[in-house]
């Protein structure tokens, strides 16, 4: 059931909700990083999924403008998509691949910069997680499918 109005997806209340979708993001990676609930990279998250997809939660798919034209890329994206709306797993395009790398910290031990195009966030090994904010991207993810976005885009301001 979706609970959006046909005047929610443009406007200020739109962009309000966007905003505040943008926060719960960040708010869901802060606290699945000290977890250890976090698998970066396109081929880490490809070998997670192949692993374990019911531990996985939410799947954030990154671009920034230059990666658009990157053909390999996109048919990884196409592939993870795939797998991840067969296996009920909410996805999310994030455009800002800068501010998610200051969110998770940039860089691997040794300095080499991450592959942040694929992000997995999972539950905890001790339990399910019940958090609010992942509640509000999960309500996000749903009610975006009801409106046929079924990746949709968050734009991660900057700070």
């Amino acid at each position: 059931m979706c609970n959006m109005t046909f005047e929610e997806p443009c406007g200020e209340n739109a962009s309000e909700r966007m905003d505040s979708v943008a926060r719960a993001l960040e708010d869901v990676l802060l606290a699945a990083l000290p977890q250890g609930c976090i698998t970066v990279g396109v081929y880490e998250a490809a070998k997670s999924l192949n692993v374990d997809p019911d531990n996985v939660v939410l799947c954030l798919l990154a671009t920034d403008e230059e990666d658009v034209q990157d053909v390999a890329l996109q048919i990884h994206f196409t592939l993870i998509q795939a797998f991840c709306c067969e296996n009920d797993i909410n996805i999310l395009r994030v455009n800002n691949t800068r501010r998610l790398a200051e969110i998770l910290g940039g860089a691997k031990p040794g300095g080499e910069p991450m592959d942040l195009h694929c992000v997995l966030v999972t539950n905890p090994q001790s339990s399910t997680w019940k958090d609010p904010a992942l509640s509000k991207l999960n309500r996000f993810c749903r009610d975006s499918r009801c409106l046929d976005q079924w990746v949709p885009v968050i734009h991660l301001p900057e700070r």
